[in-house]
């Protein structure tokens, strides 16, 4: 049995009009261009139809205003297609079986009886509610993380880098997000104690902190003048103890 794919969720930038995309040949197109700009012939290639089938599906989705093409800089006769939308997120409608982390027991245990911040609460059963119901915001929570991060930076900076991660840090602990740890080199690594945003989320086996992230790479891209890429690699979800992040200049791929 061939497995659903995802439902995808994007944004218009013109309007803010939500599209959600169920067409299986569509959502293989976005899932290429979600990771690099393609020329036609290529997405012909990697999706196995034939070229009129394509035609329809990027006149398709053009129209909804999903996607967009430039000419090719060397030949004007080759189109290369690109994402025109903000991607939000996906809706997985196979996934239906209650999660622990949304019974009342649950939380009860982990947030009642342990004294826990009521917005703790919130958070999390939100977030475990998504999940069980297969809906993926990741893609808006790093958004957030960004915007966030962004606000925070003139609050925490210091031209001295030691000073402006224990800015970072004494905000982390001050504010109850967990207990932050540095380790400086060529690639920064974080760790994070106690944190907030995955502590209480079921063991999916994949990273959850597209907030942190987000902040993370915000608060070190303005730090450093340049894009930076923060990658969790290790997290509470994927049953660690602690979530690891590595904030690393970003390197873009040579044409």
């Amino acid at each position: 049995m061939i497995k659903q794919k995802p439902l995808q969720i994007f944004s218009k930038d013109v309007d803010m009009g939500i599209d959600v995309v169920k067409s299986p040949v569509k959502l293989t197109i976005l899932e290429m261009l979600r990771s690099n700009d393609m020329e036609f012939d290529e997405i012909v290639k990697n999706t196995g139809k034939s070229k009129s089938t394509i035609s329809v599906h990027l006149k398709s989705l053009r129209e909804d205003g999903i996607i967009s093409y430039r000419l090719g800089e060397s030949d004007s006769r080759r189109k290369i297609f690109y994402l025109n939308s903000k991607y939000l997120g996906s809706v997985d409608v196979s996934k239906k079986n209650e999660i622990e982390e949304t019974r009342a027991e649950y939380l009860i245990e982990n947030i009642v009886e342990n004294d826990g911040d009521f917005t703790v609460l919130l958070f999390h059963t939100l977030r475990s509610m998504l999940i069980q119901e297969g809906i993926n915001i990741d893609p808006v929570l790093h958004s957030t993380g960004i915007r966030m991060g962004q606000s925070l930076y003139n609050k925490l900076y210091d031209d001295d880098l030691e000073v402006f991660i224990g800015n970072i840090s004494e905000f982390w602990e001050t504010k109850g997000l967990g207990k932050l740890s540095f380790k400086l080199g060529q690639i920064i690594k974080i760790t994070a104690a106690d944190c907030f945003e995955c502590e209480l989320l079921p063991k999916t086996g994949k990273p959850a902190c597209y907030l942190d992230t987000g902040i993370f790479q915000a608060l070190f891209s303005e730090f450093f003048g340049l894009p930076v890429r923060v990658i969790e690699i290790q997290c509470c979800t994927m049953g660690d103890e602690n979530c690891v992040f590595e904030v690393e200049p970003f390197k873009p791929k040579e044409i």
